[in-house]
Formats: C-alpha cells, sequence, structure tokens
C-alpha cells in the first residue's frame, strides 16, 4: 500500500481503534508498565514510586511540590505515593524550617542503598525495547515533545 492509499485508509477510518495515537500511546504504556513491573518487584516498589525515587536520587531533599513538578504530579496524587515509600523506610517528609508550609523529602540510607539495586533497570528497560541508543533518544525526544505540545493545547 502506498502512502497516497494510507492516507486515505486513516481518513476513511478515523474511529478506528487501530488508528488512533492516543491507543498507541496507551498500549505501549501498559507494555511498558509490565516490564517494569517484573523489574521493580525484587526492589519492592511500585512504578510510580520508582519515578520518585528517580527524582531523589538525582537530587535529595527536595520539596514535595518540586517533585510533584518534575512527575507532572499533584500533592494529591503524590502525598499517598510519598507515605508508602516513608513506611517501607525508603524516605523521611518533615516541614520545612524555612516554611512551614513546604514538606521536604530526604532519602532515608536505606533509599540511598536502593539505588544500586535499581541501577540495571535502565538497561533491562532498552534491552526489552530493541532500540540502539540514538532510537531510545530520538525515541524519548519525540515524546517529549509530544507531551509539551498537548501541555500548551487548550
Amino acid at each position: 500500500m502506498n502512502s497516497n492509499q494510507d492516507d486515505k485508509k486513516v481518513k476513511q477510518a478515523p474511529l478506528q481503534l487501530d488508528q488512533q495515537l492516543c491507543f498507541a500511546l496507551y498500549s505501549a504504556n501498559l507494555a511498558m508498565h509490565k516490564v517494569y513491573r517484573q523489574l521493580l518487584s525484587t526492589l519492592e516498589i511500585t512504578y510510580p514510586q520508582y519515578l520518585v525515587m528517580l527524582v531523589l536520587w538525582n537530587q535529595d531533599d527536595v520539596t514535595v511540590s518540586e517533585i510533584g513538578e518534575q512527575l507532572f504530579l499533584d500533592s494529591a496524587t503524590l502525598t499517598p505515593l510519598l507515605k508508602r515509600l516513608e513506611s517501607a523506610g525508603l524516605l523521611r517528609r518533615q516541614r520545612s524550617r524555612q516554611d512551614e508550609r513546604q514538606v521536604v523529602v530526604t532519602l532515608t540510607d536505606e533509599g540511598r542503598a536502593l539505588r544500586a539495586k535499581a541501577a540495571s533497570i535502565p538497561e533491562a528497560i532498552q534491552c526489552a525495547t530493541a532500540c540502539d541508543d540514538d532510537a531510545m533518544a530520538l525515541l524519548k525526544g519525540q515524546l517529549d515533545d509530544l507531551r509539551d505540545s498537548l501541555s500548551r493545547a487548550k
């Protein structure tokens, strides 16, 4: 099938599931989470908790709002994640001395140690995607651009 025929097929059936960008993203996300679930089971954390830990491994002693900004999560979604990680002994939450309205999140020794256990995850994910470094960087850039465009859309 040539490009013109592909274009006609999309235009003729715009509401077909297999023609939806959103479904391609959704189903890829499900597949990605399945791989992450397997990898993270040994760490005994969930994928959203892993994202929080990635933020903290990059920069410790950050506010809840700073974590939320990096993860595109509001505090109502983030707070339960942080509570579970705190209960697991991986981090501490405490009020900021400079601003009582702010809650600062700090890794515990156990939380810092978990980083070494997680070190192989990015390589395992890249292997599961069957993408080389260049393809991964290109795909990530395209997805970042898509997210930014969608965020600006009204």
